[in-house]
């Protein structure tokens, strides 16, 4: 009687697995984290691979600003419907750590960064996943407000 729940739950995870992938692609509507000016960005490109169509923590993608932050419009760094590359730090399904602790986010975020690698912006204002860290984005961990 155990071993039928235990094959349960293994399927279980590997669906989840499954759903973890398909998180982000082409002319998803992301919130910009950082004070660069930008509020609001689209989603043109999945960076990564001639095929690959979804994008999940720590990956790069290539976005289009859509709509500017009230206050900083005179001070922005980036124009309405500029193109630029972005590192995605937030997703609203649910991550699971190899530890088997599972956490999810309230939006999809992303943070502008140029062609360098390097962010547009001083601040990132959310916390950003402890991914970040082993994926070598050290820049972006001491610029946000916390860790998750």
């Amino acid at each position: 009687p155990l071993e039928p729940k235990a094959n349960a739950l293994i399927q279980l995870s590997y669906k989840r697995k499954v759903l973890i992938n398909k998180m982000i692609q082409q002319e998803t509507v992301l919130n910009v984290i950082d004070n660069s000016g930008a509020k609001k960005a689209k989603c043109i490109k999945v960076l990564g691979g001639f095929k690959k169509r979804y994008a999940q923590l720590g990956d790069i993608i290539v976005v289009s600003i859509q709509r500017l932050r009230k206050k900083s419009k005179k001070t922005s760094k980036v124009l309405k419907g500029g193109v630029f590359r972005a590192l995605v730090v937030q997703t609203k399904n649910s991550y699971q750590k190899k530890d088997g602790l599972c956490f999810s986010l309230d939006r999809n975020s992303v943070v502008l960064i140029n062609q360098q690698g390097n962010p547009i912006g001083t601040r990132i204002l959310a916390p950003v996943p402890k991914l970040l860290k082993k994926k070598k984005f050290f820049k972006f961990v001491s610029l946000s407000v916390g860790l998750l």
